[in-house]
């Protein structure tokens, strides 16, 4: 059956049926349901929404699951996003500038296009079109530096904002060390600029907590924050409290991953405040920082404490606020597989099939490019009582 992929999953069933010669009523005993159940599956009366009924019926087609589901999914293109991060690396292993090398082929880019180049790179990553953000990484990279060369004054601030948005997508990746090696050229550049500084110890933070260093996120967003802390909180400027804040949030899921859950609980509370007078609907600093953020942060906390039903509590109250929606796209699928890790701990794989078919649908990439998403997702796949939307979509990542 050539179309098989653009029939409805009840036409498949019937055409698989027919082709091994079961009637209705044999087919029906088969998988241990009644000949109108049968029927009403194939006409499209009713919905096949178990796992373990999808693979009972492959079982009797002697079909495999992805057959059965269709082939509308594509697998992740993992050999294109492997080159992508080896052209990343290359970039960061350039030193052409401070060698005193030719800038190639390219020649020079006016600074205010490099400004506009980061800017959308910064876009691309919130919107969670990580394909694209690899993509355009490496010759921002070069760019940037150039910039640099031509004009240090210009050109810093924009190599701190370049790095920082390498080391964010190398750490959603998977690729913890090269992520480091971006945060780590992000804290070399901001020197001498404590704002700067402090924004390239969030992904700093973030580098640390990936890599199994909590101890070391802590303290480096700890230092940073309480560097910047503005003396009067009620007459700080939105921007500086939006920085310190995500700080803190960061330090505190940093003290969850160690199991302080005083140290996380303080913390949380410090960046409550700053949050209350920030609002939400704002991104300063890329950070997007605000009351619903933090309350994202106490799920995400909670979790690491390991106390998933209060995960699944502050994730349901956060997610039906209006400002919920405000948040970038990034931050939202992010909090979403969270939250799928949550309801599974709670033994709740619908809630938790739900969650992550949530986030496919509002960021795909963050589910098909992300190793940890993959490991949150064979996790579904495996339980019977998971939605069956789950196995189409771990049977076209090939985790199942």
């Amino acid at each position: 059956m050539d179309s098989d992929e653009v029939l409805p999953i009840g036409r498949r069933v019937a055409y698989w049926r027919r082709r091994r010669k079961l009637s209705q009523q044999v087919f029906a005993d088969r998988v241990g349901k009644s000949k109108s159940w049968v029927d009403k599956i194939e006409r499209g009366v009713r919905s096949l929404d178990k796992v373990s009924t999808l693979r009972d019926i492959a079982a009797a087609l002697r079909i495999d699951t992805a057959v059965l589901l269709g082939r509308d999914f594509q697998p992740a293109a993992l050999t294109q996003r492997t080159e992508g991060v080896e052209r990343i690396r290359a970039a960061l292993s350039a030193y052409d500038i401070a060698l005193g090398r030719p800038a190639g082929r390219r020649g020079a880019v006016p600074g205010e296009q490099v400004a506009r180049d980061v800017e959308h790179a910064w876009v691309l990553f919130q919107h969670a079109r990580y394909p694209q953000v690899v993509a355009v990484v490496p010759d921002l990279l070069a760019a940037v530096q150039r910039v640099v060369a031509d004009d240090p004054g210009r050109g810093r601030p924009l190599l701190v904002e370049a790095y920082r948005v390498t080391a964010s997508l190398l750490v959603k990746l998977g690729e913890v060390d090269l992520g480091w090696l971006a945060a780590d050229r992000a804290m070399t550049a901001a020197t001498g600029d404590p704002v700067r500084v402090a924004t390239a110890a969030v992904q700093l933070g973030q580098v640390f907590r990936a890599s199994g260093r909590a101890r070391a996120a802590q303290s480096a967003t700890l230092a940073a924050a309480y560097r910047i802390a503005p003396p009067d909180p009620d007459d700080a400027a939105p921007d500086g409290l939006s920085l310190c804040g995500t700080l803190l949030v960061q330090a505190a899921l940093a003290a969850a991953r160690r199991g302080d859950d005083h140290a996380t609980a303080e913390l949380l509370d410090e960046a409550t405040e700053m949050a209350a007078r920030v609002g939400d609907g704002h991104d300063h600093h890329r950070t997007a920082f605000g009351p619903t953020a933090v309350d994202l942060a106490r799920a995400a906390a909670a979790l690491e404490l390991g106390d998933a039903n209060d995960a699944v509590t502050w994730h349901e109250k956060a997610t039906t606020r209006d400002a919920w929606r405000w948040l970038p796209v990034e931050h939202r699928a992010a909090h979403l597989l969270d939250a799928t890790r949550a309801y599974l701990q709670t033994g709740d794989p619908a809630n938790a099939g739900r969650a992550l078919v949530d986030a496919e649908r509002l960021a795909p990439a963050e589910i098909r490019h992300r190793p940890a998403a993959h490991e949150v997702l064979a996790q579904v796949a495996r339980d019977p009582r998971a939605p069956a939307t789950v196995i189409r979509l771990a049977t076209a990542l090939g985790v199942t």
